[in-house]
């Protein structure tokens, strides 16, 4: 068979690849910070429905 130059985009079934980045003027967040924020918002929203 004859393979296609250029046809990476069609065969990968709609997988994207991305780099890392190496900006230093990039904000860097660990994912427990995201992980610990997000509870910590879910649990603010459980009180106010609760007092509310």
């Amino acid at each position: 068979m004859v393979k296609k130059k250029g046809g990476n985009l069609i065969t990968s079934a709609g997988l994207v690849n991305y780099y890392d980045s190496e900006d230093k003027r990039a904000v860097h967040i660990s994912p427990v910070t995201v992980i610990v924020v997000a509870a910590a918002i879910g649990i603010f929203i459980l009180v106010l429905n609760l007092v509310y």
